[in-house]
């Protein structure tokens, strides 16, 4: 650890503008005040600073290759009074060839910290931007924000985010350290100040959106400037589908999308499964194999985004008269979840940019009405709901895919072109337990006689119109559950036991877990010996906040009564969904849970209650999501209900949770996860997440702004994404094709 005390003798060679309202706190380059600069696997090579190829001034830091290097700065004495100010200032570049990850922590005499990580992209120099309060782009409503730096007033910005909290009046230490570089990186540093308004930041969001839902701050080639582009894309598209439809008519197919090559199977009027040679199969109402390659949302109300209360992002919303002002509506997702909390801007009115877009692009022409209302002969728009339908059909199976995914338009299902699948929705009063994740929604309890009743209803409401219908695959109990708390340790491990044992007895499942405790211990005192503790009275279970004890070796029931309880947990309620189905829908399949996080106790009894285990994979192949050694243990089918790569090119701020470098690596990485998802024997389908991209201010449900579509907000397709997919589709249903020619031994079998 090295100390060094400025001010130094250092030569001023120019000097960086001020924002307005910013104040320099103190400059590597001509100090004007007194601080300690302690570097701690880092050093300050050189006395003077350099200048750089922009002609900027700035101090050179070296960080070593270590766990977390970090140059830190303090007051000479006392504390800093920060109260005044809203952000802090950093004037910083990274002196590599390369983008630098920098941490930056602000800490209060109290021992709190304010924290940010900042992507400091390579080339010149730029202000960095840290609140002083926690902040994120979902303050302003949507998941990520756009893209950093950018240029307001001259100087290149970049607006962090930031977590925690810190007593601005009695601030301590201010920070900089790299994670874990893998060789000495370099940063150039000037000053370090305080901005007292917030007008840069409120730039950042200003007119982000443009008429057609696409961020003003980049060019891409999909890109629409007019509404006779639209027209123009839409046109030379239909030849293309036409040839491609005509290229699919070709293929050995069923009605279904079964494959008609190699040995049949059963034909018994629905979807259901079978292994054979070792293979699962999903198997068509005719008797066909059937991978199932699906899109997940395909409808066309995904370009829904409020507007209410941040109109100033947006360059034209259509004013009241105009005949896309029928495309505004009201909502509130404001539903307590985790899902949004910390989020502004999730409820009130609501522009749905996506259906703007269709009718621009083949609604019927109308002249501008009055202020108050359209001219006579001019009615409101309506979307043309039947031709979006026969043309987004007529996408997918021209691209390669037979399902529509969960979430999909029911009227797309209703034109029996494709199979399709259905969510339960098991909503009710009955009891729920926190595990520590609950991101959409607490888990509901099982053993509470109203989830059953609730479950009956929806399942009865769900298979109503669908009892009898061929064309459905099946129904998804549920969606990404909160199974466990996120993290590895035993508290997100069994966070439905701990969560469970907080709660009250006026809760069935504590009750349910109280009773197996006291059926297997009989009193406090077997429970004591057993769980390593001192409960004095039985009764102290039951009070609310009870904390247990954490599994440890040296009392291994602990850990094996967390796991029987999560296991009839489990039990109970993929058996309650079961049965309910099997009374109202007895042909169609019961497609499991659609696990992003989930416990071996869960996943045990999908495979012994449901007839497929779905997961959720966002990874770069499916076996990387999960332990596919077990999951062949476990021998049943596996359809991948959920997965995704993303870029940062093509308008939407967020990749998305599978990140790839371009637009032009999603093809070749689509086709990778789909080459790997066939290899497994398992599989039995992938599903992609999903048509449209996300709204780049942020979907209604969630602010998720992901560019993950196989279209733009623009209805738009990524053609070099979607000839990539139509290809990657085309070759692996030929794969699962040769597969099945081959002749199968007589000894093999299930």
């Amino acid at each position: 650890m090295i100390r060094h005390t400025l001010p130094a003798i250092l030569t001023l060679l120019f000097s960086t503008p001020l924002l307005a309202g910013q104040q320099t706190l103190f400059s590597f380059v001509r100090p004007a005040s007194v601080v300690n600069v302690v570097t701690d696997d880092a050093s300050m090579p050189q006395y003077n600073a350099e200048q750089t190829a922009e002609g900027e001034v700035l101090r050179r830091v070296v960080f070593n290759p270590v766990a977390r290097p970090t140059l830190r700065l303090s007051p000479q004495s006392g504390v800093w009074d920060w109260s005044a100010g809203r952000f802090l200032t950093l004037r910083l570049q990274s002196a590599m060839d390369w983008a630098l990850t920098v941490d930056v922590t602000v800490q209060g005499a109290d021992g709190r910290t304010l924290t940010s990580r900042i992507d400091l992209p390579a080339g010149p120099a730029q202000t960095v931007m840290m609140p002083l309060k926690a902040s994120s782009p979902l303050n302003q409503g949507m998941r990520a924000g756009p893209p950093m730096p950018w240029t307001h007033e001259g100087q290149r910005l970049l607006l962090a985010s930031s977590a925690g909290e810190v007593d601005l009046k009695q601030v301590v230490s201010v920070s900089l350290s790299i994670p874990g570089p893998k060789v000495a990186q370099n940063l150039l540093i000037e000053k370090v100040g305080l901005q007292d308004d917030d007008k840069a930041y409120q730039a950042a969001y200003r007119e982000l959106i443009d008429a057609y839902g696409q961020s003003t701050r980049a060019r891409w080639p999909e890109k629409i400037v007019d509404d006779e582009q639209l027209k123009v894309a839409d046109q030379r598209e239909r030849p293309q589908l036409k040839g491609w439809l005509a290229e699919r008519q070709k293929q050995p197919l069923d009605n279904y999308g079964g494959l008609l090559a190699g040995p049949a199977f059963e034909a018994k009027g629905f979807f259901r499964t079978e292994k054979r040679a070792g293979r699962w199969y999903l198997v068509t109402p005719d008797g066909h194999p059937f991978f199932s390659l699906g899109v997940n949302t395909v409808a066309a109300d995904g370009g829904r985004t409020y507007v209410a209360g941040r109109e100033t992002m947006f360059k034209a919303l259509p004013a009241e008269g105009e005949p896309l002002a029928a495309f505004y509506g009201e909502g509130n997702n404001d539903d307590g979840n985790a899902s949004s909390q910390g989020r502004g801007f999730k409820k009130g009115r609501w522009f749905d940019f996506y259906a703007a877009n269709l009718q621009r692009t083949y609604g019927q022409p109308c002249g501008a009405g009055a202020a108050d209302q359209p001219p006579v002969g001019c009615p409101q728009p309506v979307l043309d709901a039947a031709r979006w339908q026969a043309h987004t059909l007529d996408r997918l199976q021209a691209w390669g895919f037979n399902t529509l995914g969960n979430w999909s338009d029911p009227a797309l299902a209703q034109v029996k072109r494709m199979p399709y699948t259905l969510p339960l929705s098991i909503i009710g009063d009955y009891a729920s337990i926190s595990t520590g994740m609950d991101w959409w929604g607490r888990m509901p309890d099982p053993f509470d006689p109203r989830f059953a009743m609730a479950t009956e209803r929806a399942v009865a409401i769900a298979a109503r119109d669908h009892r009898d219908d061929p064309w459905l695959i099946g129904y998804f109990a549920d969606n990404e559950l909160a199974w466990a708390a996120p993290g590895d340790d035993p508290k997100a491990r069994y966070g439905l036991a701990y969560g469970t044992l907080r709660l009250t007895t006026d809760v069935p499942a504590k009750r349910a877990f109280l009773k197996q405790l006291r059926d297997k211990y009989r009193n406090q005192e077997g429970l004591s010996k057993a769980w390593g503790i001192d409960l004095q009275a039985w009764e102290l279970m039951e009070d609310p906040g009870f904390e247990a004890p954490l599994p440890s070796p040296e009392y291994p029931e602990i850990e094996r009564d967390y796991q029987h309880f999560q296991q009839v947990f489990a039990d109970t309620y993929f058996k309650t969904i079961s049965d309910a189905l099997k009374w109202h829908a007895p042909n169609h399949l019961l497609l499991g849970g659609r696990y992003a996080v989930s416990t071996p106790e869960a996943v045990k009894a999908c495979v012994e209650f449901c007839d497929v285990l779905s997961f959720n994979f966002y990874t770069l192949k499916p076996e990387d999501g999960y332990d596919f050694a077990r999951l062949a243990e476990l021998d049943k089918p596996v359809l991948v209900s959920e997965f995704q790569f993303g870029s940062r090119d093509r308008g939407p701020f967020w990749p998305g949770p599978v990140e790839v470098a371009r637009e032009e690596d999603r093809g070749p990485a689509y086709s990778t996860f789909l080459k790997a998802a066939m290899a497994q024997p398992m599989i039995v389908g992938a599903h992609w997440f999903q048509y449209l991209d996300q709204p780049a201010s942020g979907r209604l449900l969630d602010g998720e702004n992901g560019h993950l579509g196989l279209v733009a907000i623009t209805d738009v397709p990524y053609s070099s994404f979607v000839e990539s997919v139509r290809q990657s589709n085309w070759q692996v249903l030929g794969q699962f094709r040769s597969g099945l020619e081959k002749p199968v031994s007589a000894t093999t079998g299930p």
